[in-house]
């Protein structure tokens, strides 16, 4: 993927294009809450990591790319890590390892080149069939979520709807204030403190963590974030902005950069990923103003709200972000139009059924040996 596009820009609009700061781009920073949430409720529930930390450092690393790219650029929990950390319960220092062991490996995969020679060798029809299988794996899971409220989550489907394309009371926006008007309603923010301050800790961790976390999982998250949070988040990058491509070596570099440094203050392993970027724009994210928004909202969450993080995430009704999920699922499916019928048409199919099967790790790589295989000169002639 060619990171180098010419193209004159007015200098005076340059920054209105770059960074828009109005309720459009407010409700496009909520459109990855969904993967937020639950996430984030594990770690510092069952974990015990230390809320302040969590957030602040995941709306500097917002804040941070929103800066450098000037495009929407989703920030989210790893979540191979998440899942095994929060199902075995581990320490907080544990996790922390378990994301500098993955800033390690991403900037060696970026310094060595590796992961671009991955881009390349990788068609279309492996990288649609990825985002297929997560547009499906997120569809599923936002119908789960909104079988705990049936009413509340086709109410909510209505209103994105209606509202998505609402300047003034955009559909995510409107949705985040019916959720904690509902929660309030209930009584279930009963629970919330006043606001204190809090500022992420000084966290260390040993070397033997570092390798008992990538035995434990790393293994397992690198090549669901090779294909989820590389490959198919840098074709989306090219699918929705043309002109401003993101190369696979900079999305590496900066989860190698950002896991080397946010776990000494209490951060969690992030990453990027096509989901997100599919939920950020399909609520209107269209600038880098989304990260800074998100960002600024997460820090203020964690430095004055640390102590009733759990509660207010915990509080806020799951079939609201169910519908959410449901919706930006769909969107991610419909990529799978620009797959030319015949073989590339197989091999996306293959790869999305694999990948649901199994996992998307296991999917990317049936469908890029499908692929590779009919490329072999002496099967497809003798």
């Amino acid at each position: 993927m060619n990171e180098k596009y010419s193209r004159k820009r007015n200098p005076v609009n340059m920054k209105i294009k770059d960074f828009e700061f109005n309720m459009r781009e407010l409700a496009g920073s909520m459109g990855d809450f969904g993967t937020l949430f639950p996430l984030a409720i594990g770690y510092i529930v069952v974990c015990g990591m230390d809320p302040a930390g969590l957030l602040v450092m995941m709306g500097l690393a917002n804040i941070a790319t929103g800066i450098i790219y000037r495009l929407p650029m989703p920030i989210e929990p790893m979540k191979v890590l998440a899942v095994v950390a929060i199902a075995q319960r581990w320490s907080p220092s544990l996790v922390y390892a378990s994301g500098f062991a993955m800033g390690m490996t991403w900037l060696f995969l970026a310094g060595t080149g590796w992961v671009e020679w991955l881009a390349r060798v990788t068609p279309k029809s492996v990288v649609r069939g990825i985002q297929a299988a997560l547009g499906v794996m997120l569809a599923v899971e936002g119908i789960k979520m909104i079988s705990t409220a049936w009413g509340l989550g086709v109410l909510s489907i209505a209103i994105v709807l209606l509202l998505r394309e609402n300047r003034y009371a955009p559909a995510a926006v409107v949705l985040m204030m019916l959720g904690v008007f509902l929660a309030a309603w209930k009584g279930a923010l009963s629970g919330i403190q006043p606001p204190g301050f809090h500022l992420p800790p000084l966290t260390l961790f040993s070397f033997q963590e570092i390798w008992d976390s990538f035995v434990l999982a790393g293994f397992a998250q690198v090549p669901l974030t090779a294909t989820n949070a590389v490959i198919a988040t840098a074709s989306l990058i090219v699918a929705y902005w043309p002109d401003r491509p993101v190369s696979e070596r900079k999305l590496s570099l900066n989860m190698g950069i950002m896991n080397l440094v946010l776990p000494f203050f209490g951060g969690m392993p992030l990453c990027h990923g096509a989901g997100g970027l599919a939920g950020q724009y399909y609520f209107g994210a269209r600038t880098g103003g989304t990260n800074v928004i998100e960002g600024v909202i997460e820090i203020i969450l964690g430095i004055f709200f640390a102590t009733s993080i759990a509660t207010l995430f915990r509080a806020f009704p799951m079939a609201i972000i169910g519908a959410m999920m449901f919706l930006v699922g769909y969107q991610l499916t419909k990529f799978m139009r620009d797959v030319r019928p015949g073989f590339d048409l197989l091999v996306m199919i293959l790869t999305v059924f694999v990948s649901l099967a199994t996992n998307m790790a296991v999917g990317f790589a049936a469908g890029m040996f499908i692929y590779h295989l009919r490329r072999i000169p002496h099967l497809t002639t003798g």
